[in-house]
């Protein structure tokens, strides 16, 4: 049995994901929530297998939420079923550790498949969140840029990268998911422009040359 909680505002919404998952086989609704900090409270003690959370609530962002929740539970899946299908939208909630993004127009059948494969360790994405993530690390990278400034846990993944750390034992070091590290390292490599870890990572190193740090 996949135990699922609900984060969602929209009382309407919300009632009828509750009633897609009990209706299918296998899967039962075991909390849902109204708001950020509700979910923040109440998920580490319920501790379900796959969150379906919505990024646009009433007091912190669904993005804030699953930070704050993977850092007590790491293995938790949480899949974003949003009305935003931007690619800010799209790479904050993967850097905050999503595995998965529907938008809200998704049919009760997908909201299910989703579920299950978040379960199996899965990534599930609609095709068009799919072709927007593909799209933006196709986009052109300008060679005299440095990239964007990293946040401190993209600087702490990059440190241990460089020391020569592979995917999982960074995720077991800082206890984190290995899907959640390779969020973070797509999310580098969007910010460096730059398209490996080797890459990354002398980018990295001569910028932190040149500022003496």
């Amino acid at each position: 049995m996949i135990k699922v909680a609900v984060v969602e505002d929209d009382s309407r919404f919300r009632k009828s994901l509750t009633w897609v998952l009990q209706a299918a086989d296998g899967i039962k609704c075991v909390a849902e929530y109204a708001t950020g900090e509700a979910a923040v409270a109440g998920l580490p003690t319920v501790r379900p297998d796959v969150v379906l959370m919505d990024l646009n609530l009433p007091d912190i962002s669904g993005a804030e939420v699953a930070a704050r929740v993977k850092a007590v539970l790491p293995e938790l899946n949480v899949v974003v079923l949003t009305v935003y299908n931007d690619a800010d939208h799209i790479f904050e909630a993967l850097r905050a550790g999503a595995c998965g993004y529907l938008l809200k127009q998704a049919k009760a059948d997908q909201i299910i498949n989703a579920v299950r494969e978040a379960n199996r360790g899965d990534a599930p994405m609609t095709g068009e969140i799919a072709r927007k993530v593909l799209a933006a690390f196709a986009e052109p990278r300008p060679s005299k840029d440095q990239g964007e400034p990293l946040a401190a846990r993209e600087k702490e993944i990059l440190e241990l990268v460089a020391k020569g750390f592979a995917n999982k034992e960074i995720a077991d070091k800082l206890s984190l998911t290995t899907r959640t590290v390779d969020w973070y390292l797509y999310a580098i490599y969007r910010k460096l422009h730059v398209h490996s870890r080797t890459q990354a990572v002398s980018k990295y190193l001569a910028s932190k040359s040149r500022s003496g740090s």
